[in-house]
């Protein structure tokens, strides 16, 4: 593989889409398709976390290479293909200016570049490679070395939004990309409307909450103000979609219901947190043609499994919109 080839693999999101899929072609549903879900391979952060120094240290990630490299040898031995495989965020574990850092990002894209190049790579932003209060520097570094920090594409019909989720949690050195962001949210979602989109997917690192939308504010959620906000704007968008919607909703880890808001006396309002198992079918007994639903991908790690974050080969997960190999 070319110097030149090699670049576009991590290159597929510009101009605010992936350029592996044609929208023109995808909008359309055509049949079952799944695809895989990575996140957190954070080289650098196994020995850190062991040695309790997640800050400072950071100088050896043989552990993650190794890991990696099994879950790309996973996927590529796939049969059918999935249509792509999304990695989300902290790819690497040294924040922007520390040290380690070109040598990490060096080895991560050495072993992604024998993912399959039938099957696309869809890279997310996380804290740890836009920084936790990033900036108009820190975005376009990652811009430069993994394409945009936000974009939409389709696929079998799906539209998927990916979601700076930095921006969400402090935009104090960036507010100007933060509103860009935001508008353009709000027009791929009118889109979505004026498409007739039935399903949409939003990826982003930091989760809305952990438990419940009310719960405290904390450096594994987003704020309450925030998460009220995206909660109900993609509630608002799933209520104007023309397959008028009865609930705005998301599953993250475990198949856990992440937003619920259900329509009463004409207007959305926020119901009750409960607790869904994805059932055989992957979620197609909840998705009528009735509703926009849009699920919600919650990987930024938890206070529970912060030491097996960097452990990609366990969290593969399947995404299945009607069905899928097994």
């Amino acid at each position: 593989m070319s110097a030149a080839e090699a670049g576009g693999v991590f290159h597929r999101a510009r101009g605010r889409t992936l350029d592996a899929f044609s929208a023109e072609k995808e909008r359309e549903w055509k049949g079952p398709f799944y695809f895989i879900q990575g996140t957190d391979p954070q080289f650098g952060l196994m020995k850190a976390w062991s040695i309790g120094d997640c800050d400072n240290s950071g100088d050896e990630w043989g552990q993650e290479v190794r890991l990696t490299e099994q879950a790309v040898q996973a996927v590529n031995k796939l049969n059918p293909k999935p249509r792509f495989f999304v990695l989300c965020g902290d790819l690497i574990h040294a924040m922007p200016g520390m040290p380690w850092r070109k040598e990490q990002t060096a080895d991560l894209q050495r072993v992604l570049r024998d993912v399959d190049s039938e099957i696309p790579l869809v890279l997310v932003s996380g804290n740890h490679d836009v920084g936790n209060v990033p900036t108009p520097e820190t975005v376009a570094e990652f811009q430069q070395t993994w394409g945009d920090d936000y974009f939409s594409f389709w696929v079998g019909g799906v539209l998927f939004l990916v979601l700076n989720s930095q921006f969400l949690y402090n935009c104090s050195g960036c507010p100007a990309l933060k509103q860009a962001q935001d508008a353009w949210l709000d027009q791929q979602l009118r889109l979505a409307e004026q498409h007739r989109c039935r399903h949409a997917v939003v990826f982003q690192h930091i989760p809305l909450f952990l438990q419940s939308i009310d719960e405290d504010d904390n450096y594994f959620n987003l704020t309450r103000a925030i998460r009220r906000e995206l909660a109900d704007k993609f509630a608002r968008a799933a209520r104007e979609s023309p397959k008028r919607a009865h609930q705005g909703r998301g599953y993250g880890p475990r198949g856990r219901t992440v937003t619920a808001e259900t329509e009463k006396d004409g207007q959305m309002a926020p119901s009750e947190q409960w607790e869904v198992p994805v059932p055989e079918d992957g979620g197609q007994q909840g998705c009528t043609a009735r509703r926009l639903d849009i699920f919600i991908h919650l990987t930024k790690r938890s206070p529970r499994c912060v030491s097996s974050a960097p452990d990609t080969a366990r969290s593969l997960r399947w995404y299945r919109p009607r069905s899928a190999p097994p």
